[in-house]
């Protein structure tokens, strides 16, 4: 048959025991807590600390990184826009610069202008470009055409020769049909 404990305030072996129990029970609680501390171990603490020394010199790596990355960006963005702004005319100017241009061009290089034609598209996945084609006739002698052509390369302008036919004429002079196109975009002004 089990056994009943009585405790008894009064006896003093009563209260031994019950102190014992107890300090037995807090000496349970701490070898457990020395076993299994809160938060871990010095070991663990110390490979958590390493592990989070790690992890901060990589954030900081990639941090540094993506600066010199978005301050290249910005460069390229700059430098980008830069050369819109040099190369490509303004829509509502376009016309008149590319074609006071050719006639320059032409007179320094004792070639007559005859018909032209100036025609715009857009440039796919841009909203603010377009291109320009130029169709325009000349006529010169071989020697003017060859320096027309080489100022025109040498040009301030972004000038892209796409075709040029020439036919000779009775005349000796050679009857040219020229094919430019250049890339405007849309006026500040207008935006």
């Amino acid at each position: 048959m089990p056994k009943r404990f009585n405790i008894s305030l009064q006896d003093p072996a009563s209260i031994a025991r019950l102190v014992v129990a107890v300090l037995v029970l807090l000496n349970l609680v701490a070898a457990y807590f020395v076993m299994r501390p809160p938060g871990g171990s010095p070991d663990d603490l110390y490979r958590q600390a390493q592990s989070a020394a790690t992890d901060l010199r990589l954030r900081r790596a990639m941090l540094e990184r993506s600066r010199v990355m978005m301050t290249k960006i910005k460069d390229g963005r700059d430098a980008g826009d830069a050369f819109l702004l040099k190369y490509f005319l303004p829509k509502g100017t376009a016309y008149s610069a590319v074609y006071a241009d050719l006639m320059d061009l032409a007179k320094k290089a004792n070639i007559a202008l005859r018909e032209g034609s100036f025609t715009t598209e857009p440039v796919d996945g841009s909203d603010t470009l377009d291109m320009m084609t130029i169709t325009q006739a000349l006529e010169g002698k071989y020697a003017d055409l060859i320096h027309f052509v080489n100022a025109l390369d040498k040009s301030d302008r972004l000038l892209i020769v796409e075709s040029l036919t020439a036919q000779p004429q009775p005349s000796g002079t050679l009857s040219v049909q020229l094919k430019l196109q250049t890339y405007v975009r849309e006026d500040a002004s207008r935006q």
